[in-house]
């Protein structure tokens, strides 16, 4: 199944509390496993232009912050929880079939 679905990795390949990141074209899409279900963000802070992705992951509050300034943002949705940060990250649908975890790209 394609329809504007990128494949990320095998669900094996991405345990609970792990992360990896996946590009659609120009977006970079850093996809988290928190306590088996998978979060898809794109992977960029809203405050400075930032990878997420090298910032730390709280399994807690299900928040990844960015090392930059601190902004920190929900997984579920993408919103800012703390400043800098005033707007939300995108957020991508996720699913996962026999083959592993797929993200579907938007624009």
């Amino acid at each position: 199944m394609t329809d504007n679905w990128t494949f990320v990795c095998p669900t094996s390949q991405l345990l609970p509390g792990e992360q990896t990141v996946v590009w659609e074209g120009d977006t970079p899409i850093l996809v988290i496993n928190w306590d088996g279900e998978f979060y898809a963000l794109e992977d960029l802070c809203s405050h400075e232009e930032f990878e997420l992705s090298a910032g730390k992951f709280n399994p807690e509050t299900g928040t990844i912050e960015c090392v930059l300034h601190g902004a920190q943002f929900d997984l579920r949705d993408g919103n800012p929880t703390c400043p800098p940060a005033y707007e939300p990250v995108r957020k991508f649908p996720v699913r996962t079939d026999e083959t592993g975890v797929w993200v579907q790209v938007v624009q």
